[in-house]
């Protein structure tokens, strides 16, 4: 992995298991295994939390709480969140409005023959966004597995020098 953004890799681990996880606890939920539940919005947990909270502790443990890098991760990340909970959620609450009043009227059509409406063939998709203990809980495995990610990175650094130490020291003596 010496080539590769380790950060890069962190995240993205972070989003594809969150997302798998998903199929979990829906199962857990609702006692059906759907294995859509991976390619969805919403849900628990927030992929887009665990994604931002994975990169930021990653970069944190590795550059200090006061880098800057660190300080990039953060913001971009609290916005994602806030996002993913707030602003997504509540659009996925107007897209159930709507098509509840979309069903009010397929029902009320039928009761005047005059008025037309022609529903729309699918519906508005709902889940959108997260409910705040959903983002939790995204951040939370983010930020352990970004723990564990620089934690096996520093380990494999340490080791690396060490190895390179005892060439050194052992070219010296022969």
């Amino acid at each position: 992995m010496d080539k590769m953004n380790r950060g890069i890799v962190t995240s993205l681990s972070a989003i594809g298991i969150a997302q798998a996880l998903k199929i979990v606890t829906h199962k857990k939920l609702t006692g059906v295994w759907d294995w859509k539940q991976a390619f969805t919005t919403g849900g628990m947990p927030s992929s887009h939390s665990a994604g931002v909270s994975a990169l930021a502790s990653y970069v944190a443990a590795n550059k200090g709480a006061r880098h800057t890098e660190t300080a990039l991760a953060v913001v971009f990340g609290t916005i994602v969140m806030y996002d993913a909970q707030g602003i997504r959620r509540h659009t996925g609450e107007i897209a159930q409005l709507v098509n509840d009043l979309e069903d009010s009227f397929v029902s009320i059509s039928g009761d005047f023959p005059s008025m037309t409406f022609v529903k729309r063939e699918k519906e508005l998709k709902e889940l959108l966004g997260h409910q705040p203990i959903e983002v939790f809980g995204g951040a939370l495995f983010g930020v352990v597995l970004g723990l564990i990610s620089a934690k096996i990175e520093n380990d494999e650094r340490r080791n690396k020098k060490r190895a390179q130490k005892r060439l050194a020291t052992g070219y010296r003596t022969q």
